[in-house]
């Protein structure tokens, strides 16, 4: 374990509030008993994030790789939080390590989202554009890296070839030569000719991975959700309670419970039941209107991790799923707690924390207009959080013609590098990269995917148009819901319309025939 320490220590360097301005969760080892000792304290909490953790600059300054107290790492600290260490200090400090250098990440990203419709026919879900120069899954790549999680493996399946490019391109940052790295790892059959069957399945058919990673924790995520959440302090939680494995969750209305697995826990946050998409909700003690979702993020014990999947592959009656099966069976068997997500949430609206599915056409198109509201939900402005991405090296968006009949402008939207908007009004909207909007087009409350080309006299409202959508001059949709299904394109219930270059007659992708088709 880590070198003890007390409060004491922070009485030599500098007060708690000062402290703990100049450090982030990324967790140090420390003495668990202390922890438990202030985990009784609901008000301690804060302060617990704060002495678990140093920031990524920070840790990366330190070449050593850690301090021996947080009275030590104060002393060291100048007004403006950097590191002043002498070379002799510098000399002083050991190594240790890290609870987030001995995690292994796994990020579950190849399901289709088929409730995407037409947006998913040709891309896993996780691979799908958002905010304009984002993918969905660089929100969790993006949380692991901010948290100091830098031992990743995304699993991937169904049409993952952009996903697979987008990650080799855009996540290549990671200082190998320090042992950080993400893995893209595709389906491969390792056990027998069956593909994956279910979540905990594609975990034991890479078990491999896990061993070669010698991690003392695994935390599997799903690579298809819309937060800012930072891991290490479920990790630090989860060693704290002495648990074997902690589920994220988060309170979700009573009506929605059949789309989660559901829990009910004790005082201490222990998970008692645990039930995946019950037709009758578990509600929460303080009322039935709401009840405790898990997030589908998981934290386990190497060992038990290994073992439970062994034990359950073996099982014909599994599902082969964490929801339906791991879970469930670990119950009355290990300590299995819940870790609440406004705990750990980097973007709180409010009292709530921001976390959304984009599993529906209508999710995505609503998640990415709040995007253009003045004052958005989800902050991307972050400097301290950022959400990293593949950044391709593009011209600034470019406005052209300011004439009464035609002026080209934008209104409370986001518009991405390598846009032109030529003598075109654009409102409420988002455009993404390479977008090309024509004279006298009107864009409203739509979102454009990447490289799409709008003729003139175009009119859009409430519109998603897929990536490479050539629209004529004159083209209109959102307009009649009517008019558009009778067109074949998608209308969803709340009236959002979407187009995909095969609805207009666009050949992008090739259809492969069946033989005798």
């Amino acid at each position: 374990m880590g070198v003890p320490f007390a409060p004491d220590d922070f009485a030599t360097g500098c007060s708690p509030p000062v402290c703990l301005k100049r450090l982030r969760v990324e967790t140090l080892m420390i003495d668990p008993s202390f922890v438990r000792g202030m985990l009784q304290d609901p008000g301690d909490l804060a302060i617990l994030r704060g002495i678990v953790g140093l920031t990524v600059a920070f840790k990366r300054e330190l070449s050593a790789g850690g301090v021996e107290t947080i009275g030590g790492l104060a002393r060291c600290l100048t007004e403006d939080g950097k590191n002043s260490c002498s070379e002799e200090q510098r000399m002083t400090f050991k190594p240790k390590t890290h609870l987030t250098d001995r995690t292994y990440a796994v990020v579950l990203a190849g399901g289709r989202g088929s409730r995407l419709h037409q947006l998913t026919d040709w891309r896993v879900k996780p691979a799908l554009p958002f905010a304009g120069n984002l993918s969905v899954i660089d929100f969790t790549l993006s949380n692991c890296v901010n948290s100091g999680v830098r031992h990743i493996a995304v699993l991937t399946q169904y049409k993952a070839q952009s996903l697979i490019r987008h990650i080799e391109h855009g996540w290549g940052f990671l200082a190998a030569s320090l042992g950080e790295y993400v893995d893209v790892v595709p389906a491969q059959q390792q056990h027998g000719e069956s593909w994956y069957s279910g979540t905990a399945n594609a975990v034991y058919q890479n078990l491999n991975f896990i061993d070669e990673a010698k991690a003392d924790l695994v935390l599997v995520l799903g690579g298809d959700h819309i937060y800012k959440m930072d891991y290490s302090i479920m990790l630090a939680e989860h060693v704290a309670r002495g648990a074997e494995m902690t589920v994220a969750c988060i309170e979700v209305p009573a009506g929605q419970a059949s789309e989660f697995g559901v829990m009910s826990v004790d005082a201490d946050q222990r998970i008692v039941a645990f039930a995946e998409k019950p037709l009758q909700a578990i509600a929460l003690a303080k009322g039935p209107s709401h009840v405790l979702a898990s997030m589908g993020i998981y934290v386990f014990d190497a060992e038990l991790l290994v073992a439970e999947l062994v034990r359950d592959a073996a099982d014909p009656t599994s599902r082969h799923d964490f929801g339906k099966d791991i879970i469930p069976s670990l119950l009355t068997r290990h300590r299995i707690f819940a870790h609440r997500f406004e705990e750990s949430c980097i973007n709180m609206v409010d009292t709530t924390p921001y976390w959304r599915d984009i599993g529906t056409v209508d999710a995505y198109w609503e998640a990415n207009m709040d995007l253009t509201s003045v004052v958005p939900e989800l902050n991307l402005y972050d400097d301290d959080w950022p959400i990293l991405s593949l950044q391709r090296q593009l011209t600034p968006a470019k406005f052209v013609f300011e004439e009464a009949a035609r002026s080209g402008v934008a209104y409370n939207s986001l518009i991405s590098s390598g846009c032109i908007v030529s003598g075109a009004r654009v409102r409420h909207s988002i455009l993404f990269s390479k977008v090309r909007v024509g004279e006298a087009s009107l864009i409203e409350d739509s979102v454009v995917l990447p490289a799409v080309t709008i003729g003139k006299g175009v009119t859009l409202r409430r519109t998603i148009v897929d990536n490479y959508c050539h629209l004529p001059d004159g083209f209109s949709a959102g307009l009649d819901a009517v008019h558009d299904k009778a067109r074949g394109f998608h209308v969803t219930e709340r009236g959002v319309t979407l187009i995909t270059p095969e609805m207009i007659g666009q050949r992008i992708h090739r259809q492969i025939e069946k033989p005798g088709a």
